[in-house]
């Protein structure tokens, strides 16, 4: 395998060969067809040669900024797609890597050479309406430019680094706090020994310090950094919808699944309930909800709630958890709750002889969703009804009613008659076909009835 300097080497090389072709050809009317592919290929050359050329000069952990933008990212990976091409792999605020092309990068001078970092100290200089205050940085953006923990922006120029004063060991000590008993013992003694030790085996050291209080300023960092750990899975859920949404997976993978599984080991469903959590947070942030969740899977269960739902059921979740980040369990308690529908007597919802549509069946019996039924034995909570070629019990809530007076007349005779050819014995293939189709039906036209007629007589059934 070539280096890239000798491959940009080679490139030249085949750059400069095709500019001498276009020089002999050019003039010459004949060779007009030869002419564009030699620029077609010179094209696909210069833009190899220079894309090369702009990825060779970052390093891995080297922090860059796109042009006309002021977030600063980080290079984590460099990469050389199967083409050939060079491709810069960025990961932007610590978050996931993205790829980006080379030329629409730069190295940011300021943050190589590292002049403030996150959780470091600024004041304002004079000539800015902040001039005089002191901030703590919450982030790095490009050109030496910061974000605080009050989410206030400042450009390199208006803001000074206040250096750090640190106290002696001594100083430290006094400020730790907590007050704890310790036993010292001076050996292992067996355990019938130890149920007979005295007091005056055991020493106790009592040590009482007192807590730091924190500013105003540091409290408020303090909270914010807390969200930031609290809610890194919707910065994740929210990246990713963009890498989907702006199909920014499709310099080096042809699917969104195939991208997150090669780039960060996912499964086929993780990056969508990322995806989905980060919809459900901002759906919450949107009803002013206080009490965010700190983990995906708190809120798993609310996706496939409606927003008015998710933030009625999660509110729940907190109180039943006092007022704290209730847990994935009880968020899915809630939710299953909600699902339960009141059972339904049958006796209250049908007679026997009553006709209806059947819906919403699950498992061996989907297949008659969209078939008449006519209820033939009421259970508790749930109904036998006859079908065109069986029965069996299903609940209330997979009944339509059909309230027709000429339908509820006619199928149960549709009923009989499909019922006794298909007692008849053996019948020929097509017979079925045409009598399922019949147990869709809820009225047979003329020509159906005259069809079910001529079935009738060429099995021998009388009317």
């Amino acid at each position: 395998m070539i280096s890239v300097t000798e491959e940009i080497s080679l490139l030249t090389k085949q750059e400069n060969q095709l500019h001498t072709s276009l020089d002999n050809l050019r003039g010459q009317k004949s060779k007009v067809k030869e002419h564009k592919q030699l620029e077609k290929e010179l094209t696909g050359v210069l833009e190899k040669r220079q894309n090369l050329q702009a990825w060779a000069v970052f390093e891995v952990g080297m922090p860059v900024y796109r042009l006309n933008s002021s977030q600063l990212g980080i290079v984590k990976e460099l990469k050389v797609t199967p083409g050939g091409m060079g491709v810069v792999w960025v990961s932007w605020d610590n978050t996931i890597q993205i790829p980006e092309q080379p030329n629409l990068l730069l190295i940011d001078g300021a943050a190589l050479a590292k002049i403030i970092a996150v959780g470091d100290r600024i004041k304002i200089v004079d000539g800015h309406k902040e001039a005089g205050k002191n901030f703590t940085v919450a982030r790095l953006l490009a050109l030496g430019a910061v974000e605080t923990t009050e989410e206030m922006v400042f450009e390199r120029e208006e803001w000074q680094k206040v250096e750090k004063s640190f106290q002696s060991e001594g100083e430290k000590d006094l400020k730790h706090s907590a007050v704890f008993n310790q036993e010292i013992f001076m050996d292992n003694p067996p355990t019938e020994e130890l149920e007979e030790r005295t007091p005056e085996n055991t020493l106790t050291i009592a040590v009482t310090v007192q807590l730091e209080v924190l500013t105003e300023d540091e409290e408020k960092e303090r909270h914010w950094l807390e969200r930031k750990v609290e809610l890194a899975f919707v910065e994740a859920g929210t990246a990713l919808r963009r890498l989907r949404d702006e199909r920014l997976y499709r310099s080096t993978h042809k699917t969104f699944e195939a991208y997150c599984r090669d780039r960060f080991g996912f499964t086929r469903r993780r990056p969508y309930q990322l995806i989905d959590a980060a919809n459900v947070i901002e759906n919450l942030c949107t009803n002013g909800t206080q009490i965010l969740p700190s983990s995906e899977r708190q809120i798993r269960d609310l996706i496939e709630l409606n927003p008015k739902e998710q933030c009625k059921v999660w509110q729940q979740a907190v109180d039943e958890s006092g007022g704290k980040v209730p847990s994935g369990r009880i968020v899915k308690g809630i939710v299953e709750r909600l699902k339960e529908k009141p059972l339904v007597k049958a006796s209250d919802f049908c007679q026997i002889g009553g006709v209806f549509i059947l819906t919403r069946l699950e498992g061996n019996e989907r297949k008659y969703n969209g078939c008449w039924a006519i209820a033939s034995e009421l259970r508790e909570f749930t109904v036998v009804v006859d079908v065109y070629d069986g029965e069996f019990a299903v609940k209330p809530e997979n009944l339509n009613s059909i309230d027709l007076p000429d339908v509820r007349r006619q199928l149960p005779e549709t009923l009989k008659r499909i019922r006794r050819l298909r007692e008849s014995g053996l019948l020929d293939r097509c017979v079925y076909t045409v009598l399922e189709s019949f147990g869709r039906q809820t009225y047979l036209t003329d020509f159906e009835a005259e069809l079910l007629t001529f079935m009738e007589q060429r099995y021998g059934i009388e009317n």
